[in-house]
């Protein structure tokens, strides 16, 4: 399956950010500004992992002569961040070649006045040749998306780790410590911060999208610093426990869900991207106070369950972008603008880590059968294409 996907992205889209599959052409998208290369770089890690050392060796040579920072353009800090700063720490960590320090660091130092806010909180998009920054115009009041900034610290502080600059970690630090200063809403992140005020924007609380990978990186940076970033866990822990206690609840039919939480009102719906989250929990769970640890796996493997109902109730059997628990139905989406499928990772994430942590059979099972409907799915597409255009007959 890389192989495949990896020889099309090299002979129809080389260089360029992405492959669109059907057309066959690249497409660039504006959160990279004119940066290129994304997929080469994103990529980079599971090339060496995988062993495809011919292909590892031309993306190196590519990121060598071509990846180019030096752009008049502005661009997503979060995408830029986990995409480029993120593939090439991990390059270099598996790898240990020069260039792909090098470049990191160079990007780092570029990604830096995003941070040149009243609160330090930083801006969410970054011209990163001017160094101005801005917020989406979307985002309530100006502000910026929890996880978006929230999506920083890992790199951040292996950027001062590789570089020997401590700047990188400071800044990333000095957000925990705002974040710590202000009152939770029953102990929730709400989704919106404002960089000039430090107030929280609209109480909206996500474990999904604007939330999600906020609580992943608390998590992950308690347990990167060798399980010795305190604050890091305990943030990570008081935060399950309010998602707990305030958003997860269970349907008649017994299926547990993390509702979203608008102003104190649940809206009992669960995106795809919440699905990560079952591979969360089951990831803390040995670091858990209270002897919580069984409580926790178990609490990853309902909502492993859930997803998989999400996918397994479709006709597809793909999940959609979001499902819902109301008005009768259980992990199934009602709206036509939630009934699709765009190659989303979550649902399979949780499966390989609930396999990983637990080693149930039946993850196995349900990631192979996701594999499976993956193909069907593009054979059927095909047939449906050209049965409206060439009007062919059943049989």
């Amino acid at each position: 399956m890389m192989k495949h996907a990896w020889d099309n992205y090299k002979r129809y889209a080389w260089g360029l950010n992405e492959l669109k599959p059907i057309s066959k052409q690249g497409h660039s998208s504006n959160l990279f500004g004119n940066i290129q290369g994304a997929t080469i770089v994103d990529a980079l890690d599971t090339l060496y992992i995988m062993e495809m050392k011919e292909e590892f060796k031309e993306a190196k040579e590519w990121v060598e002569k071509n990846l180019d920072f030096n752009v008049n353009a502005e661009i997503s800090v979060f995408e830029v961040n986990i995409r480029f700063v993120g593939g090439l720490l991990s390059a270099y960590y598996l790898s240990g070649e020069e260039v792909f320090r090098k470049k990191a660091v160079e990007l780092g130092e570029k990604l830096l006045p995003a941070f040149n806010t009243p609160t330090g909180i930083p801006w969410a998009l970054l011209n990163i040749k001017s160094g101005i920054g801005r917020n989406w115009p979307w985002a309530s009041g100006g502000s910026s998306i929890l996880a978006e900034f929230g999506t920083l610290h890992l790199e951040f502080v292996h950027l001062s780790h590789l570089s020997g600059n401590p700047v990188f970690a400071e800044k990333v630090m000095n957000i925990r410590k705002v974040l710590n200063r202000l009152d939770k809403p029953e102990g929730l992140y709400p989704n919106y911060l404002n960089p000039s005020s430090g107030q929280w924007g609209q109480h909206h609380v996500s474990i999904g999208g604007l939330g999600d990978s906020f609580y992943e990186y608390l998590l992950k940076a308690w347990l990167m610093s060798d399980k010795t970033d305190e604050e890091g866990k305990k943030m990570y822990y008081d935060a399950v426990q309010a998602i707990e206690t305030h958003l997860i609840r269970k349907s008649s039919g017994g299926l547990t869900y993390i509702a979203e939480w608008k102003g104190g009102l649940l809206e009992h719906k669960m995106g795809h991207l919440t699905c990560f989250a079952g591979g969360m929990f089951a990831l803390g769970a040995d670091g858990a106070p209270n002897d919580k640890t069984g409580h926790h796996i178990e609490l990853g493997a309902e909502i492993a369950r859930t997803c998989h109902e999400s996918y397994d109730r479709t006709s597809m059997k793909l999940g959609p972008e979001a499902f819902r628990f109301d008005g009768g139905v259980e992990a199934i989406a009602t709206r036509q603008n939630e009934k699709y499928y765009i190659l989303r990772p979550e649902v399979i994430e949780t499966y390989m880590y609930m396999w990983r942590l637990t080693h149930d059979p039946k993850y196995r099972q349900w990631g192979w059968e996701a594999v499976e409907d993956h193909f069907d799915k593009t054979k059927y597409y095909w047939y449906c294409i050209l049965e409206k255009y060439l009007v062919i007959s059943p049989s």
